[in-house]
């Protein structure tokens, strides 16, 4: 199983970050604009996502766990025959936090493509959180 591991720090309260990461509903518009164009709740614990390169996905919430600020969520659809991804958020003193991505996918082959998402991602989080917009280059 490949696993994928992104890790950056947000100059922002770790409060403020784990607010935008927990919730669930609003990925698109609090914590990566651009990244994500759309986003709406299916009514059974997932969300449908809309990507800036065109992709579609459905995540099933796995679990928010907000005493150790953590949100896990699989993908239930698309070429994976396995995908787990889980984002923690650490306070790394006053007015910073470490925000920390972690994907495990089957076939290991997924993470050639998943990685470079991961990288924009991580882009548009980091900027959003600070309180900037970012602009995602397509990716080819």
């Amino acid at each position: 199983m490949a696993t994928i591991y992104k890790e950056f720090i947000v100059e922002a309260d770790v409060a403020q970050v784990w607010d935008a990461l927990r919730d669930f509903g609003a990925v698109h518009t609090r914590l990566a604009p651009g990244f994500l164009t759309g986003c709406r709740l299916d009514g059974t614990g997932a969300r449908i996502v809309s990507f800036a390169n065109g992709l579609v996905a459905r995540e099933m919430l796995v679990g928010i766990d907000d005493a150790n600020r953590r949100l896990a969520y699989t993908v239930t659809d698309g070429k994976a025959s396995h995908h787990h991804a889980s984002a923690q958020v650490f306070a790394q003193g006053e007015g910073r936090a470490c925000f920390v991505w972690i994907t495990d996918v089957l076939p290991d082959a997924l993470a050639a493509y998943i990685e470079p998402m991961m990288v924009q991602g991580g882009q548009a989080m980091k900027a959003a959180l600070e309180g900037q917009s970012a602009t995602v280059a397509p990716l080819a």
